[in-house]
């Protein structure tokens, strides 16, 4: 399926960033059943589903938004400023409580499935066995937007630009150390390799890091993308490496648990030597960048455009709009961006 910026739907937003994850921060299982991006059978069959959707259907008065990380911050302002951007058009939004739990996303999405919810928009654990939920809501005269990456049976969907996240934060972090640690030293990545999101951002991290920095060592590539995953994994990382200069998060959230694992260890916040980074944009994580400490970047996004996204892609989709998905822009946070900071700060509020 083409997607279009989502600076496309909202001119406006030029600012970026949100609390993952999955912005995600993320978390979930295997994606075998995930579709790539632009496959052409994949596209094929999701602008039939989208014409299917808005043939004779009714104006949009409910739209359901599935994420199913509701321990992180993010959930809370994504459905606040997602309720707001629903009631300006008209419509009610209903949510999930699924806790970060496969089986209850599952039960949750087939109740709405059931009980013929107009749209649904979901963040879905295990992209393979979501598949079947998605079709039976697709033949059900549903809407079904994926967020967070691609099924083969969905109407439209919502991504990040997940590799070049990865992409951005990796190339800051090596420049960082080429010009503080004279390219050596050592880095530690915390990784996700359970879905779309994940692995992109990951690939993207790791391959322009080790690109342009190729004498820094790679000590560790742990899966955390939690704050608690993160501080746990890289304690560990750092009783056999005390001397790690470099952590690099998959995600915010697991960033920050690197950044106090380091602090717990006796960094200094503002240490030389040390450079911390993440991907979605999280307030801890800016807080700390602005502040000046060795937690220096942030691939971030920005909050309202994706609630905006949630709100407009499955509107688009029922006015029968072609290329309805969203691409929300991302953009490298660093000590300096106040302004930016500031603004996508409040957008956390």
């Amino acid at each position: 399926m083409t997607r279009f910026p989502y600076s496309a739907l909202s001119a406006s937003r030029r600012q970026f960033l949100t609390w993952s994850g999955g912005a995600v921060a993320v978390g979930a299982l295997a994606t075998a059943g995930c579709s790539a991006p632009g496959d052409g059978a994949g596209s094929a069959k999701a602008a039939d589903a989208a014409a299917g959707s808005s043939s004779g259907s009714k104006p949009l008065t409910r739209i359901g938004l599935d994420y199913p990380f509701t321990q992180l911050p993010l959930y809370s302002t994504l459905v606040k400023l997602s309720t707001a951007a629903a009631k300006k058009h008209g419509v009610s939004l209903l949510t999930t409580s699924d806790a970060g739990n496969a089986d209850t996303q599952a039960t949750n999405l087939n109740t709405w499935v059931s009980q013929k919810v107009p749209a649904i928009v979901s963040f879905p654990m295990v992209f393979e066995a979501t598949e079947s939920i998605a079709k039976a809501a697709l033949d059900a005269g549903l809407i079904w937007v994926t967020y967070g990456g691609s099924l083969e049976h969905q109407s439209a969907d919502i991504q990040f630009s997940f590799l070049k996240g990865g992409t951005l934060l990796g190339e800051a972090a090596a420049k960082w150390a080429n010009e503080h640690l004279g390219g050596k030293g050592k880095v530690a990545f915390l990784t996700d390799s359970t879905i779309q999101l994940g692995r992109e951002r990951t690939k993207g991290m790791i391959d322009a890091f080790t690109e342009h920095a190729p004498g820094v060592d790679v000590v560790a590539r742990e899966q955390a993308i939690d704050p608690d995953t993160g501080l746990s994994k890289s304690r560990a990382v750092l009783a056999k490496h005390p001397d790690l200069n470099i952590i690099l998060g998959v995600t915010d959230a697991a960033a920050y648990g690197g950044f106090k694992a380091l602090q717990q260890a006796g960094r200094a916040k503002g240490d030389a030597k040390t450079f911390v980074g993440g991907q979605d944009g999280s307030a801890p994580s800016l807080l700390a960048i602005k502040q000046g400490t060795f937690y220096r970047a942030s691939a971030a996004l920005a909050p309202k455009d994706i609630a905006s996204a949630i709100v407009d892609v499955p509107l688009a989709v029922a006015a029968g709009k072609a290329n309805p998905g969203a691409e929300v822009p991302i953009t490298l946070v660093q000590h300096g961006d106040t302004v930016r900071i500031d603004a996508l700060l409040a957008q956390n509020a």
